[in-house]
């Protein structure tokens, strides 16, 4: 008898900070229970707090009248997650390199290093106010 594959998809919108961190726990679960490792659902964690933290800050400028929609669909194999916020969206070559000399101090600007160094793919979309993160279960 073949196994059943399930996966979790699922649409979620957020208006405010407060109401990531309880729900990126949900998700963490749900990458427990498709056997995910705590380096890789740590790794997801962290990408996706950024990713979301950033769509409410500096995407919708914390206007709690402008949503943050959160996109996800988890497998044994593999995971996919779309942010999509309402601001008007930015150029992610834009955005200073965190590791130049010049750029070790600012206050800000690590979360999109943070996002590509946890992540295996990261894509922007739209006028960059969309953006889809994949991430495939490590070998071992």
């Amino acid at each position: 008898m073949a196994a059943t594959v399930q996966q979790v998809a699922l649409e979620v919108v957020f208006s405010a900070e407060r109401e990531v961190s309880a729900f990126l726990e949900q998700v963490e679960g749900e990458l427990l229970g498709f056997g995910y490792s705590d380096r890789e659902r740590g790794h997801v964690r962290h990408a996706l707090q950024e990713a979301l933290i950033n769509a409410l800050k500096h995407g919708n400028g914390l206007d709690p009248k402008k949503k943050v929609r959160f996109l996800r669909r988890i497998t044994p194999e593999d995971m996919q997650f779309q942010i999509i916020d309402e601001g008007p969206g930015f150029n992610p070559d834009d955005v200073p390199d965190p590791t130049l000399v010049e750029n070790l101090e600012r206050p800000c600007g690590r979360g999109l290093f943070m996002m590509r160094c946890f992540m295996d793919e990261v894509t922007f979309m739209g006028t960059g106010n969309i953006l889809i993160m994949k991430k495939r279960r490590s070998a071992g």
